[in-house]
């Protein structure tokens, strides 16, 4: 059976501003048909690799290629087949927001007027602001700019999507839709490789990720794959006794994996490092020591926790 090139690979990319390394050998895949997320803290490398491969910037050295292009060796054919959308990205003030589209439209070359505006309706109404086309643009929240950038950047039907944080000033509601309209998109056949510091809202959002710090590639796959290879196995256990709490104090201390080991009353709170299996064996080695469990909580790293640790790795090398 064929197999079927990737729609965004990137290979060895590396690029430097004088002697800051801001992307440092990335080797990244994304499938066709994939909303596929970039997440990192300021520093990290994101807007540099967006830019790269929006043609916007050429790299210290490595390879892009976008459906089969080189962004590199040929950036007209490879503007043509990708949309960009930069964080904060300048709207006109003096413009309405359909002539804000129809300008952009001719700039496609999407053909007669009728044809532009017919386009530019079906991209307001996919981003939900359709009621708005004839509002000017400096009257518009930081939300509505950004889904209006986002319908400027479906104009001429891109198959590869670079957004770079597209859900900043979005209410919940609008996160809602934007998410589902990248499903949407991606559904249809396009691959959206978006952008945001916010590592939750990506896990929501995306069918895969990646994440990145000091330019390099730290995590990639699922959700479940990035949370456990970011270190997720680390938990927070408390476990609530019915007697002989001191005598399982003395015994969990000289267990592997466990640290921070505290005690309240009848309950005991400690970390623990180890996978679903040692967790596990830990509980059975409790019982058999004779201790008896009447509750048993256990909190994991919230995607956010682990990117806070992210950060502080990336504030102190």
């Amino acid at each position: 059976m064929p197999h079927n090139p990737p729609a965004i690979d990137i290979r060895s990319l590396r690029v430097d501003y004088g002697d800051f390394v801001a992307v440092d050998d990335l080797n990244l895949s994304v499938p066709a048909g994939e909303v596929f997320g970039l997440v990192g803290p300021n520093g990290a490398g994101k807007t540099s690799t967006f830019r790269v491969l929006a043609t916007l910037m050429e790299p210290t050295y490595g390879e892009v290629i976008l459906d089969g292009v080189d962004v590199l060796e040929d950036k007209a054919a490879a503007r043509r087949i990708l949309g960009y959308m930069p964080d904060l990205a300048p709207v006109p003030t003096d413009l309405k927001v359909w002539e804000f589209l129809d300008f952009h439209a001719h700039a496609y070359g999407l053909g007669r007027r009728s044809a532009r505006l017919e386009r530019a309706e079906e991209c307001l109404t996919e981003v939900g602001l359709m009621d708005q086309c004839d509002k000017w643009c400096h009257e518009l929240s930081r939300g509505q700019t950004q889904r209006v950038v986002l319908a400027k950047t479906l104009l001429h039907r891109p198959r590869v999507l670079i957004l770079d944080e597209p859900a900043s000033g979005l209410d919940p509601l609008a996160r809602r839709d934007l998410r589902n309209t990248l499903r949407r998109l991606a559904a249809n056949g396009a691959t959206v490789f978006v952008s945001s510091h916010i590592l939750s809202e990506l896990a929501e959002m995306c069918s895969s990720l990646c994440v990145m710090n000091r330019g390099r590639l730290l995590a990639t796959g699922t959700a479940d794959e990035v949370r456990h290879q970011l270190g997720s196995t680390r938990r927070v256990i408390t476990i609530t006794l019915l007697e002989r709490v001191r005598e399982a104090q003395d015994w969990l201390s000289v267990r592997h994996g466990v640290h921070d080991l505290g005690i309240s009353n009848n309950r005991l709170s400690f970390g623990f490092t180890g996978d679903d299996e040692a967790q596990a064996d830990l509980v059975d080695g409790l019982v058999r020591h004779g201790v008896r469990l009447r509750a048993f909580e256990e909190k994991r790293s919230s995607f956010e926790d682990l990117l806070v640790e992210v950060a502080e790795n990336n504030r102190n090398p």
